[in-house]
């Protein structure tokens, strides 16, 4: 799961996506009509950084786990 499961931003901020699970993959993901991001395959450990270009709401998701759920708005 990701924690916290929504924030708020302003735009050009950087989030990081922190794999801290010891033996599991995640793949997190944005996909809308103004952003799209795709970190890959994350392995235990890594670090992800996304930076929010663009204002509006946006659902990060995680290709492998279907319920993580991230929402982030971006002011």
């Amino acid at each position: 799961m990701f924690h916290p499961d929504s924030l708020t931003i302003g735009r050009g901020e950087t989030i990081t996506i922190v794999n801290d699970d010891s033996d599991l993959l995640h793949h997190a993901f944005v996909e809308s009509p103004s952003f799209n991001f795709d970190s890959g395959d994350q392995e235990p450990g890594s670090r992800t950084p996304i930076t929010f270009n663009e204002r509006g709401t946006f659902q990060v998701l995680c290709g492998i786990h279907p319920k993580m759920k991230l929402v982030v708005r971006v002011n």
